[in-house]
């Protein structure tokens, strides 16, 4: 019951809200559509004009219908309103204008054009959302956006000044100056009032659209002039107003009908004027939509789904374009209408489709009156709230000049040449951002010596010591990002200055992004300058596959770089560290395989202790052996031994919670484990394995227990050793934490 009283409710709400955002979106949707059409309604011989003005209130009516009535339908989110919007407006009246000024597509064929991109920009939607590429949209450097978005409202206002002083059709801007005595004193008084009510409606006025109230201040102030003027009251020959359109379901029958019809007769060769507004409109609309939903996440604390919601979108205006109608997108202020009337679910956006439908057969021929110098202050109004003031911000930190350029250019290009010529700028320029940015970031994240940096291997402190000694014949790059040719040559030119005494160099590669040929040609030169010396390229936690899909290994085995007597690959850069330090005490004649089985006395620890005191040691010590991949003891297990190796490898870990394992430490021959609870006498925090065939001594505490009672002085000795070997380890991983925080 409870459920069904919710649904009537939702149902009830969105109704409501449907309606409410109805009486916003479809009056706006009429006037951007005059906008799309104005350069075209100006250019068209009078004849033509009620014929192109009835397209635009019919596209801007339809346009409404077809978001309203599939996109909720095959969208995500809920109560999202879609409509045309000033998006559409601002790119395809731009491309009209260009359209008409090129002249070489005849004006009738022009709706054509305008449906087509509506169409394929609706598809290129469609291909975005399924591909999932709307969490890219947002990558788009922001000077490309914003110097394209200024250009356009430049050319905007540019395009309507000529409206807006009410001179005769086809009249160039630059000529719109010096012909004053042209201008029509009531074309500028409507303009005037229209953008002055904009202004003031924008800041005052929240429950109506300010477009709507605009247009009812332009209706307004055409008539008080007709009062002076009587022969305004007529549509015939009236340059000032639209004129005689036709809006009914016969006319967009017979629209639906020609338009299809002309779309046979276009020259092909000439198709390709649309790709960069399709381009272009799909980008932005999609961005619109995006940040509307956005912004209803924060008020709704849901997550919208991007690909589906950019579907929905796609399968609307593709719709929309089959009949005619201008496309759209989520609208922001609809939306907010629709939510505060009651909207409760993805019905009251097709709601809006059901109400622009019975609306569309009850229009009447009020849209005739419209007066062109008030869709000229509008126009002229948004583009200028569309210019991005904030973009003059770049030039306040030297970091960012280069930004700012690249804004102006896209802009200038715009001017100057063409859209289409501004959007080839704004992608060449995308391109040189990422590639400089790119440029900007170090590709090696850290770089450390050997001497630095040690394996997880413990060793005795001899070994060390020439470790530390020879560290510098190892360096340690970690690699990070894109290793592309902007970035490769960092590599090459750090190595430089080390050849001459580097013989190990270890590229750490787990964080590194994508790889591209030219960065394996340098790869490849590095190699053989190393080999020409007997040094070694060794290359450490290559992934399995990049983000961008990329197998690294068969691509590195592909061009060359695969495993050799000089290129060594590990799966960790510790092995990596590990197999260095062997090579390096190998050539100190120090052997890291001995079979011999260490006594006491040759343990690091019981170094040049007496006698006696070894012969009482020796007594409490428990020779054990282990095999290889044998348990030596768990993570949680009471023993409290400690333990010496006398030959053979122990690896200590930790056993995660996925089963996986991570790698603490290597105790090779002559060291200890096990301390912790021997010393604290606390449950085991690791796992012990035997890596080989494994001698060890055990230490109990018990037995050392049984000596301190009766060699106190003894146990005293055995403490403070081991508290010295202990100490050493700690000191050294603080060398090491140091040398991290300075890199």
């Amino acid at each position: 019951m409870n459920s069904f009283k919710s649904t009537i409710t939702n149902l009830k709400g969105d109704i409501v809200g449907g309606i409410s955002a109805t009486f916003l979106a479809l009056p706006s949707a009429i006037a951007f559509g005059f906008i799309i059409y104005a350069p075209l309604i100006v250019a068209a011989p009078i004849e033509l004009r009620p014929l192109f003005s009835g397209m635009a209130a019919i596209g801007g009516i339809v346009g409404t219908i077809a978001m309203g009535l599939f996109t909720p339908l095959t969208g995500s989110t809920k109560r999202l309103i879609s409509a045309p919007g000033i998006p559409a407006a601002a790119v395809l009246s731009v491309f009209v204008a260009e359209l008409i000024k090129k002249g070489n597509v005849p004006l009738e064929f022009i709706p054509v054009y305008i449906t087509l991109v509506g169409l394929f920009a609706g598809v290129l939607q469609l291909i975005i959302g399924n591909l999932g590429g709307g969490k890219f949209i947002k990558y788009i450097p922001y000077p490309v956006v914003s110097g394209y978005l200024n250009g356009v409202s430049i050319l905007i206002i540019f395009g309507q000044l000529p409206k807006f002083f009410g001179m005769p059709k086809g009249t160039k801007l630059i000529n719109s100056f010096f012909l004053i005595d042209q201008w029509r004193w009531e074309s500028i008084i409507i303009g005037l009032i229209t953008i002055i009510v904009m202004f003031f409606a924008s800041k005052f006025v929240k429950s109506i659209p300010i477009v709507i109230i605009a247009l009812l201040a332009g209706f307004l102030t055409y008539f008080a002039i007709s009062v002076i003027h009587p022969n305004l009251l007529s549509l015939d020959n009236n340059n000032l107003v639209i004129g005689n359109i036709s809006a009914s379901s016969s006319d967009l029958f017979n629209i639906i009908k020609n338009r299809w019809a002309l779309l046979a007769q276009i020259d092909i060769n000439s198709i390709g004027v649309i790709i960069t507004p399709v381009i272009t409109l799909s980008i932005i609309l999609s961005i619109n939509t995006l940040n509307a939903c956005l912004s209803l996440d924060t008020t709704s604390e849901k997550r919208h789904n991007s690909q589906k919601e950019l579907t929905g979108q796609g399968i609307g205006n593709i719709i929309s374009a089959l009949i005619c109608g201008i496309p759209g997108a989520g609208a922001m202020s609809a939306t907010t209408v629709n939510i505060k009337s009651g909207g409760k679910t993805q019905l009251s956006g097709f709601f809006v489709g059901v109400t622009s439908l019975i609306a569309f057969l009850l229009l009447g021929k009020l849209i005739g009156w419209i007066p062109l110098a008030a869709l000229a202050g509008i126009l002229i109004f948004l583009a200028i709230r569309m210019i991005d003031t904030k973009s003059f911000l770049l030039l306040k930190n030297k970091s960012t000049v280069l930004d700012f350029i690249v804004m102006i250019l896209v802009v200038i290009a715009a001017l100057n040449l063409s859209l289409i010529a501004a959007a080839g700028v704004g992608i060449a320029l995308s391109i040189f951002l990422y590639i400089r940015e790119q440029m900007r970031t170090s590709v090696i994240r850290r770089m450390l010596f050997g001497s630095e940096f040690l394996s997880k291997k413990i060793r005795i402190q001899q070994e060390i010591k020439i470790l530390e000694e020879k560290g510098k014949q190892t360096v340690i790059l970690e690699l990070q990002g894109q290793l592309f040719f902007g970035t490769t040559d960092q590599l090459y030119s750090v190595l430089e200055a080390h050849y001459s005494y580097c013989k190990y160099v270890i590229m750490d590669m787990r964080r590194v992004q994508s790889v591209d040929y030219t960065s394996v040609k340098m790869l490849l030169q590095i190699l053989a300058r190393l080999k020409r010396n007997n040094g070694f390229l060794i290359f450490t936690s290559i992934p399995l596959s990049l983000p961008t899909g990329q197998k690294l290994r068969e691509y590195f085995e592909d061009l060359g770089l695969y495993e050799t007597e000089s290129l060594k690959l590990f799966d960790t850069l510790d092995f990596a560290l590990e197999w260095v330090e062997d090579e390096i005490l190998k050539e100190e004649n120090i052997s890291v395989t001995d079979d011999k089985v260490l006594n006491l006395n040759e343990l690091e620890l019981f170094e040049g202790l007496h006698p006696d005191i070894l012969s009482v040691l020796n007594d409490c010590m428990v020779e054990k052996q282990y095999n290889i991949n044998e348990i030596i003891f768990k993570t949680g297990g009471n023993s409290d031994e400690i333990f010496f190796v006398r030959q053979g490898t122990v690896k200590i870990f930790l056993t995660l919670n996925d089963g996986k394992q991570y790698h603490l430490l290597t105790i090779g021959k002559g060291g200890i484990f096990g301390e912790m609870a021997f010393i604290d006498k606390s449950k085991r925090s690791a796992d012990a394995l035997a890596l080989s065939n494994l001698h060890l001594y055990t230490f109990s505490r018990k037995k050392f227990e049984e000596i301190q009672q009766k060699y106190p002085e003894i146990s005293g000795l055995f403490f403070e050793k081991l508290a010295f070997l202990v100490a050493n380890r700690l000191r050294r991983s603080n060398i090491e934490l140091t040398v991290f925080q300075e890199n």
